[in-house]
């Protein structure tokens, strides 16, 4: 175990050359979860059981129990990933992860790909955007070499404020509309550059699974809201 502590070293203090390796392990763990995003999405939907129980859910005060179990697993995945060592029990958690991910966006893609005019199309267009907004986020970052920490206590805020306007919403059933959307995205790129300042600021050299995974959910809540834009326009 003292060994094992021992050879953690911050990502900052690392040669540029490992950093660029750890930088490569990271990416190619979000986009690995990408592609099982992919797959979970795709077997939830070839059930008629669980893509009916989610557009149930997807309703009232049952949507608030879902974001609320779907915070739950955030939190119970994000420790678990970061507080042990052991790699099976952070992909694990990266697994779980992504398949609370895939359920709770399973009424939306459904929605998307077969009661919007576009179909399927309107998935591709907003994939595209959500990958090149993420990528040129990425970049100004590594580019600038700008530490993104002080984002934190806006994100927050900002966070909390969206809740409760969620919540606001589902209990006094008003839409929220294309500006909140808009916000939310705003939110998603402010935590797409910290979760990215973060790479070389908050992890060691062995903790690239827990970066990939605050990367890959800063990603999926911007194509969320992408999408709803999205769909906005049909």
């Amino acid at each position: 175990m003292e060994d094992m502590v021992q050879n953690k070293v911050m990502v900052a203090d690392l040669t540029e050359a490992d950093k660029v390796a750890f930088y490569k392990k990271t990416y190619s763990h979000v986009a690995g979860g990408v592609l099982v995003f992919v797959l979970f999405e795709y077997l939830l939907l070839q059930s008629d059981a669980i893509v009916e129980f989610m557009l149930s859910m997807a309703q009232g005060w049952r949507w608030l129990l879902m974001l609320g179990g779907f915070m739950v697993v955030t939190n119970y995945a994000e420790s678990m990933a970061l507080k042990t060592a052991d790699k099976n029990t952070q992909y694990l958690a990266y697994g779980v992860y992504i398949l609370a991910q895939a359920l709770l966006f399973v009424p939306l893609i459904y929605i998307a790909a077969f009661y919007m005019d576009s179909g399927t199309e309107i998935l591709n267009q907003a994939a595209i955007v959500t990958l090149c907004l993420f990528t040129g986020l990425s970049a100004i970052v590594f580019v600038t070499k700008r530490d993104f920490s002080f984002l934190k206590a806006g994100l927050t805020v900002g966070f909390f404020i969206a809740i409760g306007l969620i919540i606001a919403g589902t209990l006094f059933g008003f839409n929220l509309g294309l500006w909140f959307s808009v916000g939310m995205c705003l939110l998603a790129a402010g935590s797409i550059l910290y979760q990215t300042s973060n790479l070389v600021n908050n992890y060691s050299n062995d903790q690239y699974i827990p970066a990939a995974l605050g990367l890959f959910a800063s990603l999926m809540l911007l194509f969320w809201y992408v999408l709803r834009i999205f769909m906005s326009r049909d």
